[in-house]
């Protein structure tokens, strides 16, 4: 979503906290995916079971597959950082209370139409609203605000490499990346300040 900006650590934590009723750790989950990964919300909402999935543990690693993803031209395969990990588990265990998984399900299922798609974009950037409304937060957010945090994190995390960001985003072109760090407008203001 263009313009959204993305969260400090606090905004995204208080975010999280903020999700209620009986899915909560679905709409949890999902954010931590965002936040975490860095992927589109639509690669986000179409994974199956079998993609976080395998032996019967949650893997090391997510892989959003090429259908999925922007341009359908490659998948991506990211690591899952320990907090990703932990809300995506407590919803995996919660989705498999009761019925057997299988590597096709979607991880997100839709109440709609018995699980045969996932949850949609839309619903889940209403989910959020709800979750960002009581924290009274200023600005665009949006579900992309989740891969603009991760984007600004990895950016920090890699001493500023815009070319391995390049990469941890999956991006084929450098200009892609770049417009992700138009967010960076403070320290202009700030350079421009400092010049004597």
């Amino acid at each position: 979503m263009k313009g959204c900006r993305p969260l400090t650590d606090q905004e995204a934590d208080a975010i999280m906290e903020s999700f209620g009723g009986q899915y909560a750790d679905r709409d949890r989950a999902i954010f931590a995916l965002g936040r975490y990964t860095g992927e589109r919300i639509s690669a986000i909402l179409a994974l199956r079971v079998g993609d976080v999935v395998q032996a019967g543990r949650l893997t090391d690693s997510i892989i959003y597959r090429r259908a999925n993803r922007k341009g359908k031209t490659e998948s991506r395969t990211v690591a899952l950082h320990p907090k990703a990990k932990k809300a995506l588990s407590g919803w995996i265990n919660q989705l498999a209370k009761g019925s057997v998984l299988t590597a096709d399900d979607y991880v997100f299922p839709s109440r709609k139409g018995q699980g045969r798609r996932p949850i949609s974009r839309v619903q889940y950037h209403r989910i959020l609203k709800e979750a960002i409304a009581p924290n009274e937060l200023t600005g665009k957010i949006g579900t992309h605000s989740m891969r603009k945090t991760f984007a600004d994190h990895v950016y920090e995390a890699l001493g500023r490499d815009i070319f391995r960001l390049q990469k941890a985003m999956g991006h084929k072109n450098i200009n892609s990346t770049v417009q992700y760090l138009s967010f960076k407008e403070s320290d202009i203001e700030k350079a421009i300040r400092g010049m004597s």
